[in-house]
């Protein structure tokens, strides 16, 4: 049988341009309004891999997770209808998080709009208006009418992706099936810079002041920036806390290195930001997570700021310094300032104390510390929010070559199975991702795993299971006298249950240290995927700030 002939349409225009803007997989599910993107991905052969999720908003979390490993943009395809309302969720984080992703958006085709079209979201008839709800969780959404302006548009979605966040085509499917005659696409040029004044002004503050606190957020680790952080804190002899998002940032053993900030960080830097005569905030906008339990030692600090867009705290003491591109920013900076004596290795504060529980399981310290010792050198670790990413956040060292990344834009559950799969596609098999959950965002999102199994990705699954959504369930106890719950769950054995569901893939139920301690040592040398349960206490309350407080 002779393969047909390819044409080109609209649709391989699409993914020739998604090609030549470097993206190797475009992550989605299929449908009826979208099957040309997925023929047009056929088409153009091993430069690029259309992997199909099982939902539509971990396809999103796919491409952002690829993105975020990257450096560049991720692409996202979904259909019409309830798979375009799913996708609006996963966009939503991007849009927050400001991560660069592309979506494009199958529509009903266009003769049938308005006439009772099977997911016509048109706006016309009553019918819903999906280009107004896109509008609302993107940085530029537009509907393809025509062949003759998609390379218009599409060269304005890139440049507003690029700038931060998801950039929306709507493409109906006829429109797609056009024939394409124009020229091949050109990426556009997308300057990035800093204000090269302001940095000056902070150069001079930071020389002239004494001791200096520096507080490093994520945006820092998504520019591949951490080596200028590390020569700026060097030059500075400074005390370096990272935000929960920028975990990563700086290494936990780094000269100076003191702790996570906010909510799920440790209260006690507030005293380190006081005592200084500068504070220097770079890749944060520092949103309630991040200065809970600082603000108002920062609002009476001498600020310094470098990141995107405008804080959220500002000050008759603050300098803000607008930078798209951080790393050069911080390199320039690091050589402007006066140099310092070397900061003395400084102990990070101890995390904060949590009440005991006697319920069977692991606690979320013993775990966390036996998976930081499991940890290839060079490993990926995604978490989920809640009780189990504000654990992993307090009790997980990272090294200077390891990766954290903690989606709070949204902080939707179940994030990290997709996020974790699109950055072991990024990877290539060149280092092992580690999905952190808690069994809630499981039950929401898991089964993303099946993908994982599909391809084979070097990925271990870490779920604590305590039979609950373990953070509604604290709230219940600590602000509504324990009274009831909604959210305790019938016991689940999963580590057994994926084994039967998925045969070949490695999996365990982690009841002990020495069970856990094992399965991540078989997990090791795996090739593929690997799954871990660890039993936890649903009554443990996490080292979250409001729930200490409260408790005390």
């Amino acid at each position: 049988m002779s393969q047909r002939a390819v044409v080109t349409r609209v649709a391989d225009y699409l993914v020739d341009a998604v090609v030549a803007l470097g993206v190797r997989h475009v992550f989605g599910v299929g449908g009826a309004n979208i099957e040309d993107i997925y023929d047009a991905i056929h088409n153009a052969g091993d430069r690029i891999t259309g992997v199909v999720a099982k939902h539509e908003f971990s396809a999103a979390t796919m491409a952002e997770g690829y993105a975020r490993s990257t450096n560049g943009i991720g692409v996202v395809a979904v259909t019409s209808g309830g798979g375009a309302m799913n996708v609006v969720a996963g966009l939503a984080e991007s849009f927050t998080s400001k991560i660069p992703i592309l979506a494009l958006v199958g529509q009903a085709p266009t003769e049938l709009e308005g006439r009772g079209a099977f997911q016509d979201s048109s706006g016309k008839a009553g019918s819903l208006d999906a280009l107004a709800l896109f509008r609302t969780v993107s940085r530029f959404a537009a509907k393809v009418t025509s062949a003759e302006m998609v390379s218009e548009v599409l060269a304005d979605a890139v440049t507003a992706a690029m700038s931060g966040g998801p950039a929306v085509l709507l493409l109906p499917k006829d429109i797609q099936q056009l024939p394409y005659a124009g020229r091949p696409f050109d990426p556009p040029q997308i300057s990035q810079g800093y204000d090269e004044a302001a940095l000056g002004m902070i150069a001079e503050e930071l020389s002239r002041a004494g001791s200096v606190v520096i507080i490093a957020g994520e945006e820092v680790s998504r520019a591949d920036a951490r080596a200028e952080l590390a020569l700026l804190a060097e030059a500075l002899g400074a005390t370096v806390a990272v935000t929960a998002g920028g975990k990563d940032a700086y290494p936990t053993d780094g000269p100076g290195y003191c702790g996570v900030v906010g909510t799920m960080g440790n209260p006690k830097l507030a005293q380190a930001i006081s005592a200084s005569e500068m504070c220097l905030v770079v890749g944060s906008r520092m949103p309630m997570t991040d200065r809970a339990g600082i603000a108002a030692a920062l609002s009476h600090s001498r600020l310094g700021w470098i990141c995107s867009e405008r804080p959220f705290v500002e000050s008759a003491q603050s300098t803000y310094c607008g930078a798209d591109d951080i790393r050069t920013a911080l390199g320039k900076l690091a050589n402007a300032v006066d140099a310092r004596p070397k900061v003395a290795a400084q102990r990070a504060p101890a995390p904060p104390q949590v009440p005991a529980v006697r319920g069977l399981g692991l606690r979320y310290q013993e775990a966390v510390a036996e998976l930081a010792a499991a940890l290839p050198p060079e490993a990926d670790v995604f978490a989920d929010a809640g009780n189990t990413g504000s654990a992993v956040v307090h009790h997980l060292p990272l090294t200077s070559t390891q990766r954290f990344v903690l989606a709070l834009g949204m902080g939707g559950m179940g994030y990290s199975f997709g996020a974790g799969i699109g950055a072991a596609f990024a990877s290539g098999g060149s280092r092992r991702t580690f999905v952190i959950a808690g069994d809630g965002a499981f039950f929401m999102h898991g089964m993303e795993i099946h993908t994982a199994v599909e391809h084979r990705l070097p990925l271990t699954f870490v779920v604590f299971n305590n039979n609950s959504h373990a953070m509604c369930l604290t709230r219940e106890q600590l602000f509504y006298g324990d009274r009831y719950s909604f959210n305790r769950f019938r016991s689940t054995d999963l580590g057994t249950g994926l084994g039967v569901m998925f045969p070949g893939l490695p999996s365990w139920n982690a009841r002990t240290i020495d069970e856990l301690r094992t399965a991540l040592a078989h997990a090791e040398d795996t090739d593929g995927p690997a799954f871990i349960s660890v039993t936890c206490d649903p009554d443990e309350i996490p080292p979250f700030a409001p729930f200490l407080n409260k408790e005390s």
